[in-house]
């Protein structure tokens, strides 16, 4: 039985052996398909030669058209961050101004002045009278 595969193997090695890769003949640069069109086709070489500036013409608005996009979507990233950055310092206005309109009303002054030593007058303020006389 040992035999037998050890044939067995010997034979699928064999025949992996004979097996032959077929490689494909390169093909010359003649067979490209914009060669082709130009000597064969619809299109001479003169008509694509007249053309160039043409097709340079459209690659250069092309090219305007890529830079174009890229500034006014870098425009739009800018005016967000700036829409977001003016929403925080109206936030912080607002808060600093309530803050200040609390601390500015007569109790929290008056709290404030107690622990300097300034108090409120319970008199009331005595008007003073000047006598004129009369030369």
């Amino acid at each position: 039985m040992t035999n037998r595969l050890r044939t067995e193997i010997q034979e699928e090695e064999v025949v992996e052996q004979e097996i032959v890769v077929e490689e494909k003949p390169r093909r010359d640069f003649s067979d490209n398909f914009f060669v082709k069109l130009l000597t064969k086709g619809a299109i001479s070489t003169d008509d694509a030669t007249r053309a160039l500036p043409f097709v340079l013409y459209l690659a250069f608005l092309g090219m305007l058209y890529i830079g174009n996009r890229h500034m006014s979507e870098q425009n739009i990233r800018d005016i967000d961050k700036i829409s977001k950055e003016v929403k925080e310092l109206s936030w912080e206005y607002k808060s600093s101004k309530a803050e200040l309109a609390f601390k500015s009303t007569l109790t929290e002054v008056a709290k404030r002045a107690d622990t300097l030593g300034i108090r409120t007058a319970e008199e009331p303020p005595q008007k003073i009278t000047v006598k004129e006389d009369a030369q």
